[in-house]
């Protein structure tokens, strides 16, 4: 017949099992969410000179999300703004600039645009222009005038649009306007009407973040 004292080894023994069993399946059963996607923010316009300050979330396979601190970071542009090791941008000169974040291999990205300072007013050039219906195309720049007189072309970082339209037609939808080109293209599509004229609006937002326009004709005249 066992001892006591054989038997508290002997339980001893098997409680020492039972932890360890438990342990390792503790282990195997609670696996470390896996990073899935990073979003990086905020989406900003900054003045030469400016900063702003990028951050990046982490969304992981469980559903869950965090913030990353371990983060790469790097400017596809360096020439229109840098970003520090953590996550600090700096507008160089005008334009815009892909940010990347990225943890391990999984990476997002935002936009910064640098504007220019001291801006007084925009123009188009030229102020009325004319294009065939059925695909003709009219091009425009943009030019910022900045404190002094010079003008600098910010016909790329300007946002475009259809600001109205007149002399029939099926409206705003028989113009297609281009981003991020220069000189900007609008496209007048088959559904245009010759006589047709449409008012294209360029909208900038300076240094200062104040937002400046200026608008512009377009004539459809009769396709061939």
């Amino acid at each position: 017949m066992l001892s006591g004292k054989k038997k508290l080894e002997i339980l001893a023994a098997f409680a020492t099992l039972l932890l360890s069993a438990i342990s390792i399946g503790c282990h195997g059963f609670f696996v470390d969410p896996v990073l899935t996607t990073v979003t990086v923010g905020p989406t900003a316009t900054i003045n030469q000179g400016g900063t702003v300050q990028e951050s990046a979330v982490g969304t992981f396979n469980d559903g869950s999300t965090s913030s990353l601190t371990n983060v790469q970071w790097s400017s596809g542009t360096q020439s229109v703004a840098t970003i520090s090791t953590s996550g600090l941008v700096t507008g160089v000169s005008t334009g815009q600039t892909t940010i990347t974040g990225a943890s391990g291999t999984v990476s997002g990205t935002s936009t910064v645009t640098v504007a220019l300072n001291n801006v007084t007013a925009i123009k188009i050039s030229p102020t009325t222009n004319h294009a065939q219906a059925n695909g003709g195309t009219a091009n425009y720049t943009a030019l910022a005038t900045v404190s002094g007189g010079s003008s600098v072309d910010v016909t790329a970082t300007a946002t475009w649009s259809i600001l109205s339209v007149t002399g029939g037609g099926t409206g705003v939808s028989d113009f297609l306007v281009s981003q991020g080109a220069n000189p900007e293209a609008v496209t007048v599509q088959s559904t245009a009407v010759a006589g047709e004229v449409a008012t294209i609006q360029a909208s900038y937002v300076g240094g200062s973040g104040v937002t400046f326009n200026a608008t512009a004709t377009l004539t459809v005249t009769a396709a061939p």
